[in-house]
């Protein structure tokens, strides 16, 4: 309804009682509804062919034949819901040029008026078929979002340059795709055709065999100048390989220690699972400073991308080391076992929901980092030490006090992975972290209660291990996973779930690192795991301190909420110039001011600049450096490191 004044509403005033309102206005007549996908098969196949040369910029150009069985309106969807997004994220923002030709004669077309990313075509009769041109104008930039083409290399989401008709479910369209790359490059992706990933490709056109538009989105393709393809399961029955590209071509050479580590993956995660659900698997990998880095599951591969170091500098990639192990989990958890609300016969018209990412999610990061240390892509040390800083953060999540854990699953519907501010107020996506630590409650639980003979390797082995060699989709709710879990050991599963979702303070939060015989401790020197992680940013953490990050050029990165910063009036952003009345040169400077307030009773100093605006802020903290470690507790069973001990 329109806005009224609130006299009028309340019925008061004897001016407004004795005047007629004016007439509302008609409202206008809504758009026919988008129509719901039918499992029906769709009359013909698609033909998409893309042009992925003009690396200079950075613009992927479309051409697209879509079969009409009959005149009238056709709808075309763009991609909304994006699997492994978890939300509405498909750039729509980035498309461009629409035009529309049949019979060589032009078409007019209609955005929706409700849907964006709903076009109307009217399609005359005699017409077989729709010709479409476009292009995705993907980001130059990191301003624009995350850079997907450079001189050099190449990610070709498919869900990006895609127009598909509405009214049908994505798996009975069928497509013939194919792309056309810059001369010399090579490509790998897990769809099929007479070019085989790896191979030379003559003329620089690549055309794949037919697929569904369910297939094709989750199969999205890297090419690139300098490529290298690996092979990580050499004899085995079922080809695992993976397929990097690089900025240099020195950035792929990979060690024999290295090599071995990620083929150690793959037969880690066989034997713990128990089976594959599908016929050949490719992580898709770019080592690159200036394509944006990824880590995207698929059922059949993963787009994966670090800096150019991961393979060349052991001690700066560190942090980098479970992001193969976590996406190569996800095509048994979330790809073909997934949360039944996740799943959605289409990518628009029925939206998805994320009741369940604890478990897609908070299950696949425990194992991701699980594997990372059984295969020897990572050392059990340098986990803990990973698992040390994602408990501490957790514990500083003082919004749990008004958002539980459970809630954290509805954040990529509402804040599409946009930066927020006070993280650890607000909360977002600690389904990941937060889900990890009640997964090692659960392993530990096992094992304490079946005195080491069963673990979560069982219910791992048995809830997603089924059906082995399917690649399908068998979703699960809540109770499946609770049945789960009784049948490796019976207990109050709804319950002990129910008290990590739900819960509003931190009672349970570390008793997985407990019952694994650790503790979550602080000292004063950050562990290499952590410097590894700040050195991504080019930050330093002071986050269990002064409560503050500092990034590059003294900027406030971060300030946590109720911290000894906050209370202070500190707010992200700031651009540190002075400490204790000396000119900001490192973040060296804010340790030897934290040194020095240990020992007094003089507090830190900070002299900010915010805009045009200059703060001196007098921060009463005396508690020294901090930063988180595990420490073992002597006499109890060192259940953690038997979790991150590689199977036999």
């Amino acid at each position: 309804m329109r806005h009224l004044p609130i006299l009028l509403l309340l019925g008061c005033g004897s001016a407004y009682a004795q005047t007629s309102p004016p007439p509302l206005p008609q409202p206008l007549p809504l758009p026919p509804a988008l129509p719901q996908p039918r499992d029906v098969k769709f009359p013909g196949t698609i033909t998409l062919a893309v042009d992925a040369t003009d690396t200079d910029r950075h613009v992927f150009s479309v051409h697209e034949t879509v079969p009409v069985s009959r005149p009238g309106d056709l709808i075309l969807l763009y991609p909304e819901y994006i699997p492994g997004d978890h939300g509405p994220t498909g750039p729509i923002r980035l498309f461009a040029g629409l035009t529309v030709t049949a019979n060589g004669a032009p078409l007019t077309w209609v955005r929706d008026a409700v849907q964006p990313r709903a076009f109307h075509i009217r399609v005359p009769k005699g017409t077989t078929s729709v010709d479409l041109t476009y292009q995705y104008l993907s980001p130059a930039t990191s301003r624009e979002g995350r850079v997907e083409m450079t001189p050099n290399m190449l990610d070709l989401e498919w869900n990006e340059v895609t127009l598909y008709p509405a009214g049908y479910f994505a798996r009975d369209i069928g497509v013939k795709p194919s792309v056309t790359l810059p001369d010399g490059w090579k490509f790998g992706t897990a769809l099929d055709g007479p070019i085989a990933p790896g191979d030379a490709v003559p003329g620089g056109k690549v055309s794949f065999d037919p697929v569904t538009l369910n297939v094709l989105l989750d199969s999205p393709l890297y090419a690139g100048r300098y490529y290298e393809r690996v092979d990580l399961n050499p004899g085995g029955t079922v080809p695992v390989h993976l397929d990097v590209v690089a900025d240099r071509p020195q950035d792929l050479v990979i060690s024999a220690k290295d090599l071995a580590a990620h083929r150690a993956l793959v037969q880690q995660a066989f034997k713990n699972f128990g089976s594959h659900h599908f016929n050949h698997y490719d992580f898709l990998f770019s080592l690159s400073d200036e394509m944006g880095g990824e880590g995207l599951e698929h059922h059949r591969s993963s787009e994966d991308g670090t800096g150019r170091d991961y393979f060349t500098d052991a001690a700066k990639s560190l942090a980098d080391r479970d992001l193969l192990p976590h996406e190569f989990t996800h095509s048994w958890n979330g790809k073909f076992r997934r949360p039944a609300d996740l799943w959605s016969p289409d990518f628009v018209v029925l939206p998805e929901r994320d009741s369940l990412l604890w478990v897609y999610e908070g299950q696949t990061q425990y194992w991701g980092q699980v594997y990372a240390a059984r295969s020897g892509i990572e050392t059990a040390a340098n986990q803990r030490d990973d698992l040390a800083m994602e408990a501490a953060s957790m514990e500083n999540v003082v919004g749990r006090s008004w958002r539980d854990l459970e809630d954290t699953t509805n954040d990529p519907l509402f804040s599409l992975r946009r930066p927020i501010p006070w993280r650890n107020w607000q909360r977002d996506e600690d389904y990941y972290v937060e889900g990890l630590l009640t997964w090692l409650d659960a392993d530990t639980l096992i094992r304490e209660k079946t005195s080491g003979k069963k673990s979560l390797d069982d219910f791992a082995r048995a809830f997603f291990g089924v059906d082995d060699g399917q690649w399908g989709v068998l979703p699960y709710q809540f109770k499946d996973v609770v049945a789960g879990l009784n049948a490796v050991v019976p207990y109050d599963w709804a319950g002990f779930l129910n008290d990590h979702l739900h819960t509003h303070d931190a009672t349970h939060l570390l008793d997985g690192i407990t019952r694994g015989g650790w503790k979550l401790v602080y000292t004063d020197k950050p562990s290499a795991y952590e410097k590894s992680a700040m050195g991504r940013f080019g930050g330093s953490e002071f986050a269990y301190s002064l409560g503050i990050v500092v990034g590059k050029g003294g900027t406030l990165a971060a300030v946590s909420w109720g911290s000894p910063a906050f209370k202070a009036g500190l707010v992200e952003g700031g651009k540190i110039i002075a400490v204790n009345g000396l000119a900001y040169d490192s973040p060296s400077d804010i340790s030897d001011a934290i040194k020095q307030a240990q020992t007094g009773n003089s507090p830190v100093t900070l002299l900010l600049r915010y805009g045009n605006h200059f703060r001196t802020v007098a921060i009463d903290y005396h508690g020294g450096l901090r930063y988180p470690h595990l420490e073992r507790i002597p006499g109890t069973p060192d259940r953690l490191d038997a979790i991150l001990a590689p199977l036999a």
